[in-house]
């Protein structure tokens, strides 16, 4: 099959399962290669924490190996405790200079040890109020946590060339596929299972960014505590599917309850930014992430925020040769692939 000498595979180590996705580009076009999805056992992540480093192989090989993918690295990210982001205003400086002082700026700002931490930046650009200012995205990740990372995609056959955040691989599918225009302020929500999280982009530059440690997890756990079902059916139904278990009927007043839940711990961190951000409002909420499937969780955020909710089509724009992928297929479980097409995008080097 793809060769993948340059490409990455992006590869989304989740909570409750690994994405993989392969993109191949041509004429600055992306093309659909390959991807896939492989449940992990409960537990295997926990707080973005590898726990089961043998399971999560397994099924990171055995994927690879369905898929009949050629290519040696990879892409994957990262989120949770163990990772700081901070935007940041320095005196206007060259890339090399940040970069040779880049660990005396991030002990000011890092409530970790330096010297136990891989820092790395992105110079924003120079501020729009103070041009002798210039605005830098600082990211710092506990060392001994990328390790287990550089690991575990080494037991599995691959080279990990880059580490992103879920937010920023979420903008990176955005912006192949929708694209930011100048001034438009939107916030991107990957509902994840185990966390939520909001990057809020101004002109396509990241201007907020927050983890919220609930999920589409906390659904799964209210309609099996009320009703006592079963962790599968419990799936089913909140992804609108019906079960011979409980009628939909019954299950609803639980999903429209507890979606609402969700959308108020994500207003939250949108009225934050609001708040501190004078004029800026909010225009649109694009959602991502295996829980933004559920109609209530976008019904309910449009119903709380007052702005436009859309659930991103991470595939709508590349190319992809219907005779190897469903149009439907794709459809159904784009929501799910929104981390891992951002990762597919990244090359080795790049920013």
């Amino acid at each position: 099959m793809f060769s993948g000498k340059k490409e990455l595979l992006g590869v989304d180590i989740g909570t409750s399962s690994i994405k993989v996705v392969a993109l191949s580009e041509s004429k600055g076009v992306f093309h659909l290669e390959g991807l896939g999805s492989v449940p992990l056992p409960p537990e295997a992540i926990v707080d973005n924490s590898i726990m089961d480093a043998v399971a999560i192989t397994d099924a990171l090989t055995g994927v690879l190996e369905s898929l009949k993918l050629k290519h040696k690295g990879a892409a994957t990210s990262v989120a949770g405790h163990s990772v700081i982001i901070r935007k940041i205003q320095l005196p206007l400086m060259a890339e090399e200079e940040l970069e040779s002082q880049l660990q005396f700026e991030a002990e000011q700002y890092i409530p970790f040890d330096v010297a136990d931490v891989y820092i790395d930046f992105q110079i924003l650009g120079p501020d729009a109020k103070d041009p002798s200012q210039m605005n830098v995205i600082l990211v710092a990740a506990k060392r001994d946590f990328i390790e287990d990372y550089q690991a575990l995609f080494g037991d599995a056959g691959l080279q990990l060339r880059v580490l992103d955040i879920d937010c920023f691989a979420v903008e990176n599918m955005m912006e192949v596929n929708y694209g930011f225009l100048e001034d438009e302020i939107v916030a991107l929500v990957d509902v994840g299972a185990s966390s939520v999280s909001v990057n809020i982009l101004k002109g396509g530059e990241s201007v907020f960014t927050r983890d919220i440690q609930a999920g589409g997890n906390y659904i799964n756990e209210e309609l099996q505590k009320r009703l006592g079902l079963s962790s599968d059916v419990a799936e089913l139904l909140k992804l609108g599917q019906e079960s011979d278990e409980v009628e939909m009927e019954t299950a609803e007043a639980i999903l429209k309850e507890s979606a609402m839940s969700l959308a108020q711990d994500v207003q939250r961190s949108l009225d934050f930014f609001t708040a501190t951000a004078g004029d800026d409002k909010i225009q649109k909420v694009y959602l991502v992430g295996g829980a933004s499937k559920m109609p209530q969780l976008k019904a309910g955020m449009e119903e709380r925020m007052g702005v436009p909710v859309e659930v991103a089509d991470p595939f709508r724009g590349l190319a992809v040769n219907e005779k190897n992928f469903d149009p439907e297929y794709l459809e159904v479980v784009g929501p799910d692939f929104g981390v891992a097409v951002g990762l597919a995008t990244r090359r080795v080097g790049d920013k």
